[in-house]
């Protein structure tokens, strides 16, 4: 059976190594071009949870997880050269905030899924996918940026996300920060519709396939 989750395993894996790669390239003023991969990570969950079962869902988010820590280790030891400062291109914060993010909101995601499998085929995916990305969001921008907790990382100087400035440019005044989650949030509950049309056509295919 370990067989059969491998495209899984492997899909997963893939999301999240190239989201980690691309969260480093700006695309425009408030999003990383990693803004549009890493939501198909909740894609791979939901169709791992459809075709094989929660449990099989829980073993891919944890592979994910790994990845994710190796490649956050990675990336704290490469160094980073930018207005006379070196620095690493993972700091501690975004490490820990990326790993409980994702944990956390793939984990809620997985739950959410299984307690409304029965219904609409689209709703436990949709409603999974919009709850754990928000989830996910206000997570990693807040454990990463967030002034309130400089403690986690005191060396680790953040100010410049709490630049208080007009909402995605146009709005009412907030930190930085929080204007690069909400548009963080805005492309994963995109992506969330969607990735409704992607997981119909796949999971009947594996659904046939597995039967």
């Amino acid at each position: 059976m370990t067989r059969s989750f491998l495209p899984g395993i492997l899909a997963m894996a893939t999301v999240v190594v190239a989201s980690n790669v691309l969260v480093q390239f700006l695309f425009g003023n408030w999003l990383t071009w990693g803004a549009f991969t890493y939501p198909i990570a909740f894609l791979v969950t939901d169709i791992m949870n459809r075709v094989y079962g929660v449990a099989a869902a829980r073993r891919v988010v944890i592979v994910g997880f790994v990845v994710g820590v190796i490649c956050s280790l990675i990336g704290t030891q490469i160094m980073l050269q930018g207005d006379g400062f070196t620095y690493p291109a993972v700091t501690l914060r975004i490490a820990l905030g990326s790993g409980l993010a994702f944990l956390t909101a793939q984990l809620l995601d997985v739950a959410i899924f299984n307690r409304l499998r029965d219904g609409a085929w689209w709703r436990a995916p949709l409603a999974s996918t919009l709850v754990g990305s928000s989830l996910d969001t206000a997570l990693f921008f807040t454990i990463a940026f967030s002034g309130a907790l400089t403690f986690l990382e005191p060396a680790n100087d953040v100010s410049w996300a709490g630049e208080i400035l007009p909402l995605l440019g146009a709005g009412p005044e907030a930190p930085l920060w929080v204007s690069l989650a909400v548009a963080d949030w805005l492309v994963k509950l995109s992506l969330a519709l969607l990735a409704l049309i992607p997981f119909r056509v796949i999971t009947a295919r594996f659904t046939a396939q597995v039967a």
